[in-house]
C-alpha cells in the first residue's frame, strides 16, 4: 500500500495496487477517509429523496428548541455516506467494478448536529474470494469531528471485481 501527498483535509487516499494484496491486510486498519461537511442543504436533499420529513432533521427553528438544540442528520444518511467514505480514503488500482452486498451489523451511537464534520475509519474484518473478485466486509467507524466516541459503527460486505 502506499499513500499520495495529503489532501487539506489531511489525508490521501491509499492505493493498493491488487485486490489480491489486501487478503494481507485482513484485522488492519486500511484507510481514513477525509471529512465531510454535514449541513442542512445535505440534510433537506436526504429528506427529499428519502420521504422522511421528520422535524428534527428539516425545521431548524422546530429543532433548536429540540432535545439536541439544532437540526441532525438522518441516521440513515449518515449510514448511506459509506460509499463515499470508502472511495475517497482508499483506492485498489485493479478494481473495476465494486457492488454493495449487504451490512452485518449498524448501530448509531451518537446524533450528529448540522454543520458537524465526519470522516471513516475503515478496518478489514475479511477477505473471502469469489469468481472474478472478492467479497470483503469492513468495519467502518464514522467519527464526528471533536466528539470523543463514533456516531456511527458499520459492518459494511461489498464485492470487488477485477
Amino acid at each position: 500500500m502506499t499513500s499520495e501527498t495529503p489532501d487539506i483535509a489531511g489525508t490521501a487516499p491509499v492505493h493498493f495496487a491488487t485486490l489480491a494484496s489486501l487478503q494481507a491486510c485482513v484485522g488492519e486498519h486500511l484507510a481514513t477517509s477525509p471529512w465531510v461537511l454535514i449541513d442542512q442543504q445535505r440534510i433537506d436533499l436526504f429528506a427529499q429523496a428519502t420521504g422522511d420529513h421528520q422535524w428534527i432533521h428539516v425545521d431548524p427553528v422546530r429543532a433548536a428548541a429540540g432535545p439536541f438544540g439544532t437540526p441532525i442528520a438522518h441516521g440513515f444518511l449518515t449510514l448511506s455516506l459509506l460509499p463515499e467514505l470508502a472511495a475517497s480514503a482508499m483506492h485498489i488500482d485493479d478494481v473495476k467494478m465494486g457492488v454493495n452486498y449487504g451490512l452485518n451489523r449498524v448501530r448509531f451511537m451518537a446524533p450528529v448536529p448540522v454543520g458537524s464534520r465526519l470522516r471513516g475509519q475503515l478496518r478489514l474484518k475479511a477477505y473471502e474470494a469469489i469468481e472474478g473478485g472478492a467479497q470483503l466486509t469492513m468495519e467502518v467507524s464514522i467519527e464526528r469531528e471533536g466528539a470523543v466516541k463514533p456516531v456511527c459503527v458499520a459492518e459494511a460486505v461489498s464485492r470487488r471485481f477485477t
